[in-house]
């Protein structure tokens, strides 16, 4: 059975990102990257050689990328099987929203939960955090 196995990101709105990155970055010690996000690294329990992230970051209070969700937040789980687990969603009666999207660190999926809120699946590719991050970092 396809699962999800941790929080992969935290998103939210804001009127200006750019000020609530600075205060968390001054008031917090929460740096983000030249993208404008922010890797929280850790390892794995039961892989403690692999090392994963969870992302943090403010949107534009006007994004459309939470919609249909009228919600100022939207949090990404990292799963292990994103198409066995779509599979099951759909089984379930699940809505699905837009199309599954890939990218050099993983591929996406999104669906409503019961209240209407987006969530974003989110399947991590093999390549480790620290070398997608160096990757960002160096505008790549």
């Amino acid at each position: 059975m396809a699962r999800v196995t941790g929080l992969g990101g935290v998103f939210f709105k804001a009127e200006d990102p750019e000020a609530m990155k600075a205060w968390y970055r001054d008031r917090l010690g929460v740096e983000p990257d030249p993208g404008g996000y922010v890797s929280f690294l850790w390892r794995s329990v039961d892989e403690p050689d692999k090392i994963a992230r969870t992302a943090w970051g403010p949107f534009d209070a006007d994004t459309r990328y939470f919609d249909p969700s009228e919600k100022p937040w939207m949090l990404n789980y990292r799963v292990d099987d994103l198409d066995g687990l779509l599979d099951q969603l759909r089984a379930a009666g699940v809505e699905e929203v837009g199309e599954m999207e890939e990218y050099e660190y993983g591929r996406f999926a999104w669906v409503l939960d019961p209240e209407g809120n987006k969530v974003e699946l989110w399947e991590p590719a093999d390549a480790p955090a620290t070398s997608l991050q160096e990757k960002s970092r160096a505008g790549g």
